[in-house]
């Protein structure tokens, strides 16, 4: 220690001493287990020797192979195992964001910056199918598409004497269509909201030197929208390709794979090799894409404009396209909203789907017994799994967030009252992370690294704790951002002064900290509740059957052609995630339209 600095030693003590620097480290080493170490377990899968497949390699299970790489890129069953599910992926993931993307900038110039109307009910309408489950669109599509080639029950439409082809009610175009509108939402939030930021006035400048009204929006507005319209963009085609409930539950009766499903394929017909090659190709396209995000965001400053609010908020009259631009959000609306959930609330009180007579209708699928079907005999309600799973998520998701929240604030101060830098950064970093990896990727990797014992953790497959601690990793890239945000808007003084009066850190942070930053927090939990309750990707892989939650339970409803019960689970999972926004509104004083209308 002697050719060690003493200004150097001092500076270490001092950060040392700092509270807000200690339980950072406990935080990085938490993190760094919790987040980074399973991203690293399901890369090492693809390049080591699984257990089933010891034999057929002729090596050792855990050496080192390049057998299932090889497998997926370059043998004789390469293009329908690995790349055929690539470009179906790839298909989907840009098709729903032409969709998304063309639908969600028309709707964000009509809510922002025009007169249509109806413009603050719309603003908020609008977003309700990003909240909703993405597959409950799916269920209702299937429910009213299906034809008999699929086998079980014929859709609505095929009951009434109409047979949809394949290609309608299966497949690529419904898959598109319906991750287009789902994820319509994001680009109407961030080009929206880039559109209010918008100085109008340099419009208003080019049409006073003669620009018309296309040839102003065309060379000024349009070129200044760019980074909100390619980071609307990438976030779509990332969670597209990371997208496991739509392409499943479409896909699956005429076998279009996509990687999502390939790998739950391939994890429920234990290969693991093969499943981790699928992992990293959907890691490497989402970490693509986001991070192409990030530095396109970073270089966003050079379409800034400064100016005057002047006349930014006159909105454009649309004239006589003022009703039929109404009229389009309405239409939409109720295909992306209303339709959705009326099918699937019909579907439910139906014994023959599609069949409007008064002898057809009945509650047993929900409260009945002695039901003619094998394996489901009473109605959802008097059945103890749904009670079982609903108690389930109940737990898991309510554990999960507020974990998060408490968590995410608890990031924040660290980051923003230590002085070490390099902590402070990497926290940041390191609970950023889930967001490269896509849902079905990250589900993967957790389950490389606990599904069996290692060291002093034992195995977590089968229990809630493994579904617990991926979903809490899962939320802190949105209950850190939200922990970070709130601490840089407190000052240090309240905890100082509490600090000179003798207080210690635990009774600053209960007695300072949580009351004001309350409003963060709620956020931080109810919002990853939300996300939670509807989650399927995820859950998927990790959920066994003591642990099943609404979502994988009625994707097993569904597996086994229960159609009317897994639409009736679906209905509560979409009430429960309603219900939750509206809470939000309420306790956090969060408007939706607010930013887009007055």
């Amino acid at each position: 220690m002697s050719g060690v600095s003493p200004k150097l030693l001092y500076s270490a003590r001092v950060t040392l001493a700092e509270p807000a620097t200690l339980i950072g480290i406990v935080l990085a080493l938490f993190f760094a287990y919790l987040i980074a170490a399973p991203v690293l377990a399901m890369l090492v899968d693809a390049v080591v020797v699984q257990v089933p497949d010891a034999r057929r390699i002729g090596a050792e299970p855990g050496t080192f192979t390049l057998y299932y790489l090889e497998r997926a890129l370059f043998s004789r069953v390469a293009d329908p195992v690995f790349w055929t599910p690539l470009r179906n992926t790839l298909t989907i993931a840009f098709g729903g964001v032409a969709v998304a993307l063309t639908l969600g900038s028309l709707f964000a110039w009509l809510l922002a910056r025009t007169d249509m109307f109806g413009r603050r009910w719309f603003a908020s309408a609008l977003i309700i199918p990003y909240i909703l489950p993405g597959w409950t669109f799916a269920l209702a599509w299937l429910t009213l598409f299906k034809n008999r080639s699929s086998g079980g029950h014929a859709g609505w439409l095929e009951s009434l004497g109409v047979s949809p082809p394949d290609w309608l009610a299966y497949g690529p175009v419904p898959t598109i269509l319906i991750l287009g509108l789902h994820y319509m939402p994001f680009v109407i939030l961030l080009v929206g909201g880039a559109l209010r930021n918008l100085d109008a006035q340099l419009e208003e400048q080019a049409r006073v030197l003669g620009a018309g009204q296309r040839q102003a929006a065309l060379r000024i507005a349009l070129p200044l929208m760019r980074p909100a319209l390619i980071s609307a963009t990438i976030l779509v085609f990332a969670e597209c390709i990371g997208d496991f409930g739509v392409p499943y539950v479409l896909g699956l009766p005429v076998n279009y794979d996509v990687l999502s499903t390939s790998l739950y394929r391939a994890v429920n017909s234990r290969q693991e090799g093969m499943a981790a090659v699928f992992a990293a190709a959907i890691l490497l396209l989402g970490a693509l894409s986001l991070s192409t995000d990030l530095w396109l965001l970073r270089n966003a400053r050079r379409f800034a404009t400064i100016g005057s609010r002047g006349s930014i908020d006159r909105a454009t009259p649309l004239g006589a396209l003022r009703l039929p631009a109404s009229a389009l959000a309405g239409l939409v609306f109720l295909a992306g909203v209303v339709v959705p959930l009326a099918v699937l609330a019909l579907s439910t009180v139906m014994r023959v789907p599609g069949l409007f007579q008064p002898a057809n209708f009945t509650l047993d699928f929900w409260v009945g017994t002695g039901l003619p079907t094998m394996a489901f005999p009473d109605g959802v309600l008097r059945t103890p799994e749904f009670w079982d799973a609903a108690r389930n998520t109940l737990v898991i998701v309510g554990t999960a967030s507020l974990t998060a929240g408490m968590l995410g604030l608890l990031v924040g101060h660290c980051v923003t009252r230590t002085s070490w830098t390099s902590l402070s950064g990497f926290l940041r970093q390191i609970t950023f992370l889930p967001y490269l990896v896509p849902g079905v990727a990250f589900a993967f990797a957790f389950l490389s690294l606990f599904a069996v014992a290692r060291g002093p953790i034992p195995a977590l497959y089968g229990t809630n704790l493994i579904l617990v601690l991926a979903l809490i990793a899962d939320q802190m890239p949105f209950a850190s951002r939200a922990g970070v945000s709130a601490m840089m808007q407190l000052g240090r003084e309240p905890e100082e002064a509490a600090r000179v009066l003798g207080a210690g850190w635990t009774r600053r942070v209960s007695r300072i900290v949580l009351p004001i930053q309350r409003r963060a927090l709620y956020t931080g939990v109810l919002l990853p509740f939300i996300s939670g309750a509807k989650n399927l990707t995820l859950f998927a892989l990790l959920a066994a059957p003591g642990t099943e939650v609404l979502t994988t339970f009625s994707l097993r409803l569904l597996e086994n052609n229960y159609l009317q019960a897994a639409n009736a689970v679906v209905l509560v999972i979409a009430a429960i995630s309603f219900g939750g926004a509206l809470l939000g509104q309420r306790l956090l004083g969060v408007d939706l339209a607010s930013g887009f209308a007055k």
